[in-house]
């Protein structure tokens, strides 16, 4: 059995394993909050100690703390930045509904840690207190939605970097594969012909647009509801607190933070944040299409399209043997489907804002982390493992394109829709070309067939005019 100090606060008194840096409050909700598995992720863990450190560099500089005492408190806090604290993070996402539990965990974790530096044991409170000093100027309510906000901002940032170098990916495939004209489909069926650059550009547009929607939302992350304190008033806190904190956490962090002027709105709702969910609900929508049309067109390699080989990624089934599968679309459209769910719960949760806070907050900022860091770590992998090994399989796009009825398309301008309809079924019916189709029928002459269904012209516009006549 490990060793235990006994801590004291205005409750009463509680064991606290010796090896551990939180306090009583810590240890009376985790033992409270039995609840599942799920921890917050170290990017929340981060914002705790970014938050603390600007706080404490701010009420330093306001002269709400002597220098004495914000110095251990910045150093521990940026211990907790670096990671060197987050098993002193044991409780789960399943707690108070403000994320007080967790507030508290940091300011006892920064509060012990000080005592150490201080010369003190841990669970002395003579010099520095988790609540007077390192909380200053800070309520839950304030604070860990200032947390959330932070912990996003920087996911945004990761994922937008995995979203570049996928994008990077499909363009450059894009533009590789600009001359290979190929079947397409709509409907599921045979359509008029596209280049495998124009689909692959597709998807490349999809993944841009989801990059503008982010930077987009992240625009509305960087307004900070602390300084709102207790319930939006600034009750308690220094009145330039609020500006000094959002400005000494942009310079941690590089990203533009300021105050929110409504605090209120900041603590009572978390509307950017179901954006932020909704715009990874679209990057979700974008890769499913994406996955699903790399399988669709791998499919086979026999029985299927087989228009792309599919790479080889060491697996296989097992019981077929040398059995290939599209293992990458499989991993990005499950993550896409997740990321739905995640939605779908942070769009109840940011629901639940009643009156001066929104007490959904962890459950709400635990979704979105996760969403993040699914799409960053797909978008990643789908890029180096599927993207760039993908081998067009020209032969089979060459045969699929020959035998194309929609080829008729081209004749439109030239002979009328009813007439190209005509050839088009007889070439279906007696199954033979459709140039054969045309002369049989008398409606187009074998060398004017040749200049009018160009199927490399048909892809862009005016193509069906190229060669004049009519």
């Amino acid at each position: 059995m490990s060793e235990t100090r006994t801590e004291t606060d205005s409750l009463g008194s509680i064991e606290i394993d010796a090896a551990r840096y939180w306090g009583p409050q810590t240890e009376r909700a985790r033992r409270l909050f039995r609840i599942g598995s799920e921890r917050f992720p170290r990017g929340l863990i981060r914002a705790v100690g970014l938050q603390k450190r600007a706080a404490a560099e701010a009420n330093r500089e306001l002269g709400e703390l002597p220098a004495e005492i914000a110095a251990p408190i910045i150093t521990a806090a940026e211990e907790i930045i670096a990671g060197l604290r987050d098993e002193d993070f044991p409780l789960p996402v399943w707690q108070t509904g403000s994320g007080t539990q967790t507030n508290m965990n940091a300011n006892e974790v920064i509060a012990n840690r000080c005592a150490e530096l201080l010369g003190e044991a841990r669970g002395s409170r003579a010099r520095v207190h988790p609540n007077d000093h390192v909380n200053r100027g800070q309520s839950s309510n304030d604070s860990f939605p200032t947390m959330m906000h932070i912990a996003a901002a920087e996911a945004v940032g990761r994922l937008d970097a995995a979203l570049a170098a996928l994008h990077a990916a499909l363009a450059a495939r894009a533009g590789e594969w600009a001359g290979i004209v190929k079947l397409g489909r709509t409907h599921m069926m045979d359509a008029v012909p596209v280049t495998l650059g124009q689909e692959c550009g597709a998807w490349a547009a999809q993944v841009a647009l989801g990059r503008a929607r982010l930077a987009d939302a992240m625009v509305r992350l960087l307004p900070l509801a602390q300084g709102g304190t207790a319930a939006g008033t600034g009750l308690n806190r220094h009145p330039d607190f609020d500006r000094v904190f959002a400005a000494k956490l942009a310079a941690l962090t590089g990203l533009a933070f300021t105050a929110n002027p409504n605090k209120f709105e900041g603590m009572g709702a978390h509307d950017a944040l179901v954006e932020l969910s909704g715009v990874f609900n679209v990057l979700a929508v974008s890769f499913t299409k994406i996955g699903n049309d790399i399988r669709l067109l791998g499919s086979g390699p026999r029985g299927g399209f087989g228009e792309f080989i599919v790479p080889a990624d060491g697996l296989s089934s097992s019981i077929m043997p040398g059995k290939t599968n599209p293992t990458q679309c499989e991993a990005l459209t499950m993550v896409a489907a997740q990321v739905m769910g995640n939605h779908v719960t942070v769009t109840i949760a940011g629901a639940q804002g009643h009156l001066e806070l929104n007490v959904f907050k962890p459950v709400i900022i635990y979704n979105v982390l996760q969403s993040a860091t699914l799409l960053a770590e797909a978008a990643e992998s789908f890029a180096v493992n599927m993207v760039a090994k993908l081998v067009p399989n020209r032969a089979r796009i060459a045969e699929h394109l020959a035998k194309s009825l929609m080829l008729v398309t081209a004749l439109n301008t030239h002979i009328g829709y009813d007439r190209a309809v005509r050839i088009a079924k007889t070439a279906m019916a007696e199954d033979i070309t459709l140039k054969d189709a045309a002369q049989r029928l008398g409606f187009v002459a074998p060398e004017d067939f040749d200049r009018w269904v160009v199927p490399a012209a048909m892809t862009e516009p005016g193509g069906t005019l190229a060669g004049g006549g009519g």
